[in-house]
C-alpha cells in the first residue's frame, strides 16, 4: 500500500502538453515532476522517487523508449506509460517489448490519462485515489 504523495513525472518537449497533464493529475492527488527531454527524465527517475512516469515517445536528445530502456537497465520498477502524436505498430512493440505499462495516443481523453495513470498506481501499489463525498 502506498502511503505517501504519490509521485508522477511527465517528460515530454511540449511544454504546453506537460502542463495539461499536471494540471489533470495534481487535482487528483499527485505530485507531478516535469521533464522537457529525454536526458533530464533520466536524471529525474534516477534522483527521484518517482511512482509513475509518463513518456512522450518522441523527444530530443532520448526518446522514450530510450529513457524507459535506460530506467529498466537502473532497474527502477515504475510503471512507464508511454504516448504520442504518431503511433505505429513497431513503437507499440518496442515498448511492449521493454515492458510498457501503457502506450497512449497523445490524442487520448484527458479522462484516459487519468485513468491510466490511476491504473498503475493500484497495480503496482495498491493505491486508491480518496474520493471526494
Amino acid at each position: 500500500m502506498l502511503n505517501v504523495i504519490p509521485q508522477v513525472l511527465i517528460s515530454d518537449d511540449d511544454l504546453e502538453f506537460r502542463e495539461t497533464l499536471r494540471g489533470i493529475l495534481e487535482p487528483e492527488g499527485l505530485q507531478t515532476h516535469l521533464a522537457e527531454d529525454g536526458c533530464e527524465a533520466v536524471e529525474m527517475v534516477c534522483r527521484l522517487n518517482v511512482h509513475v512516469v509518463l513518456l512522450d515517445i518522441h523527444m530530443p536528445k532520448l526518446s522514450g523508449l530510450d529513457v524507459l530502456r535506460q530506467v529498466r537497465e537502473a532497474g527502477v520498477p515504475a510503471p512507464c506509460i508511454l504516448m504520442s502524436a504518431q503511433l505505429d505498430d513497431d513503437l507499440i512493440r518496442q515498448a511492449n517489448s521493454l515492458h510498457a505499462f501503457s502506450v497512449l495516443p497523445k490524442n487520448a481523453g484527458l479522462r484516459q490519462f487519468k485513468g491510466i495513470v490511476a491504473q498503475a498506481l493500484q497495480d503496482f501499489y495498491g493505491w486508491q485515489q480518496e474520493r471526494s463525498a
